[in-house]
């Protein structure tokens, strides 16, 4: 079944520059004189780049998640990053226009994080270490709070701003060159590389976090580390594409299912099938209706909970 999937996949990133309202032939693509040539580089394969590694570093980031929070139904976006650049995005496009919008966007990322760190250090004064349950109950309460704040921009902004926070809200993937596809895929190496260098100490965090800190980590350190590398790749992320939901929480337990393995020995698997879900979802939102384009965050929903429902009731058969 893995030998089959990897087929899929590598049939679907073959195709999904090829498909579109615009059909392509191979010899076209390879005019640089003509418009078909621009279209298949600029605008489908730069799309397919952005999507495959913005999916891989959501559904990485929300498997890492799981692990130090020790909780299965965490997404990357359980601690706010997603509300938070969300805010700071719409306040740009209603009071800030000429700022640009992923600066924003990455901007409100960090603020969350540092917001996340800071009220965690005063909740835990009397301990060395910060408590992930405090910084998952803040991120709850910061969602919230983002989203009130939220509400109150678009109250405030116009027709016309009220429409360009909906759609990034709803998710894009709609980009010309190469641009925000090798920003996001020098953030997924390096975000992948750090899992990686890493895989040892999160090993240990599966047992449970006194086990390792017998063991001689220092648990705090490296849930702190992990916590910074994910939200800040996944705010990066959000920055181009706005908050694509469910990768993050379908796709690990997908994994788990079909390789049963530990969950550090599928790091790459999970940011792999990612990154096709996504590419795969984008070929859906492109196609599927001609007169224009499907909202990604639609579609991975669509797609993502009905298949999450599907698996939940056969593993609970099997037990």
């Amino acid at each position: 079944m893995k030998i089959v999937l990897y087929i899929f996949s590598f049939i679907i990133i073959c195709l999904a520059p090829f498909l579109g309202e615009i059909s392509l032939t191979f010899k076209d693509i390879f005019d640089s004189s003509s418009t078909t040539h621009t279209i298949f580089w600029d605008l489908r394969v730069s799309r397919v780049v952005l999507a495959f590694f913005v999916g891989g570093i959501l559904a990485l980031g929300g498997l890492i998640f799981q692990i130090i929070f020790k909780n299965e139904l965490i997404t990357p976006y359980t601690l706010g990053i997603a509300s938070g650049t969300t805010l700071f995005t719409a306040i740009s496009i209603v009071f800030f226009p000429a700022l640009y919008l992923s600066i924003s966007s990455v901007f409100g990322s960090i603020i969350t994080i540092l917001i996340l760190y800071f009220i965690s250090k005063q909740i835990n004064k009397s301990s060395i270490s910060v408590s992930t349950n405090s910084i998952l109950l803040i991120g709850i309460a910061l969602s919230y709070f983002y989203s009130s704040a939220l509400m109150l921009v678009f109250y405030m902004s116009n027709l016309q701003e009220n429409y360009s926070i909906v759609r990034f809200t709803l998710g894009s993937l709609d980009t010309v060159g190469f641009t925000s596809g090798l920003v996001v895929m020098l953030v997924s190496f390096v975000f992948y590389l750090t899992i990686h260098l890493n895989k040892e100490k999160i090993k240990l965090l599966l047992i449970c976090n006194d086990t390792a800190f017998l063991k001689g980590l220092n648990v705090h350190k490296i849930n702190i580390l992990l916590l910074v590398v994910v939200s800040l790749s996944v705010g990066i992320c959000i920055s181009f594409v706005g908050p694509i939901g469910f990768i993050g929480l379908v796709i690990p337990h997908i994994i788990k299912l079909i390789y049963k393995k530990s969950a550090d020995k599928l790091f790459f698997p999970v940011f792999f099938f990612g990154g096709i879900f996504l590419v795969f979802s984008d070929l859906i939102s492109r196609n599927l209706n001609t007169d224009s384009t499907l909202p990604i965050g639609v579609v991975t929903a669509f797609i993502g909970a009905p298949f999450f429902v599907y698996l939940l009731i056969r593993r609970s058969k099997k037990v």
